[in-house]
C-alpha cells in the first residue's frame, strides 16, 4: 500500500513540474479566451487522468484517506485540469465524485458562476434520476445569479423528463416562464412537448402555453396511450396498476 501510494505521489509531481513548465512558456492557448472555460474542449491531461483514478480507488476502498488527497491534490490541479477532471466524473456517472469536485470549483479563486458549468452538472444529476442533488446544485446557481437561455431552459427541462425527474422538470420550465430572456422562442417548447408525451396532462398545460405564445403554429399530438418510443405512457401505467389493484 505504501509504495503504491509514494509511486503516485512520484508521478504526480513530476507531471505536476511539467505542466507548470508548458504553462510558463510563451505559447497561448489556441481557444479563444472571450469563451467560456466550460464550453472549451475538456482534454484531460496526464495528471488529471492521475487523479481521477486516485479518486476512484480512494473513495472505494480507503474512505479514510479520500479527505486528505482532496485536499491536498485536487485542490492543487491546473485549472484546466480541474475542469477536465469534473468532465470526466460527470461523463463516468460518478456522483458523489463529481459532487465533492463541483464544490471544490466553486471554491477556487478563479471561479466565475457560469450557465455552462451549471447545465453539465444538472444534465448529469438529471440522466442519473437525483432529484435531491438537483434540487441542491439550482439553490446554488440561484444563489450566484446564473440565468440560463431559453435554449439551455429546454434542454434542461427535456433532460430531467428523459430521467424521470417531472416534479424538478416543471420547476425549471416554471423558471423559463417567469425569466425575462427576450422574445419567446418555439423551439425550446418544442423540445419540452416532445419530452412531456409520457405526461400527458402535463403536456397539455404546456402546449395551451405554447399556443397562446405562438398562435400560428401547429403541435403534432401522438396518440394519447402512446409515448415517443411506443411504450404506454407513465401516467397510463400508474392507471392500470390502480385498476389491477380494485380487481
Amino acid at each position: 500500500m505504501r509504495g503504491k501510494a509514494t509511486c503516485f505521489l512520484s508521478q504526480l509531481r513530476h507531471h505536476s513540474l511539467k505542466a507548470s513548465f508548458r504553462n510558463t512558456g510563451s505559447g497561448s492557448s489556441s481557444s479563444s479566451p472571450s469563451l467560456s472555460i466550460w464550453r472549451r474542449k475538456k482534454e484531460l491531461g496526464k495528471e488529471g487522468l492521475l487523479v481521477v483514478k486516485e479518486l476512484k480507488r480512494l473513495h472505494c476502498r480507503y474512505p479514510s484517506q479520500f479527505d486528505r488527497f482532496m485536499k491536498i491534490h485536487v485542490s492543487r490541479l491546473l485549472k484546466s485540469d480541474l475542469v477536465a477532471a469534473l468532465a470526466e466524473l460527470q461523463r463516468q456517472n460518478l456522483i458523489s465524485l463529481s459532487l465533492k469536485v463541483y464544490n471544490v470549483v466553486r471554491s477556487e479563486i478563479w471561479y466565475r458562476p457560469d450557465a455552462f458549468f451549471y447545465r453539465d452538472m444538472l444534465t448529469m444529476l438529471a440522466r442519473n434520476g437525483k432529484a435531491g442533488e438537483a434540487r441542491i446544485v439550482w439553490s446554488d446557481l440561484k444563489g450566484e445569479g446564473v440565468v440560463f437561455d431559453q435554449h439551455m431552459f429546454g434542454d434542461l427541462v427535456r433532460s430531467f423528463l428523459d430521467g424521470g425527474l417531472s416534479d424538478e422538470a416543471m420547476m425549471i420550465y416554471d423558471e423559463m416562464r417567469s425569466c425575462c430572456c427576450g422574445v419567446p422562442l418555439s423551439l425550446p417548447y418544442r423540445v419540452i412537448l416532445k419530452g412531456l408525451i409520457p405526461y400527458p396532462r402535463l403536456r397539455e398545460k404546456v402546449k395551451d402555453e405554447f399556443m397562446e405564445l405562438f398562435p400560428d403554429m401547429v403541435v403534432y399530438d401522438p396518440p394519447e396511450e402512446l409515448s415517443d418510443d411506443g411504450k404506454l405512457s407513465l401516467e397510463s401505467d400508474d392507471d392500470d396498476v390502480d385498476d389491477d389493484d380494485d380487481d
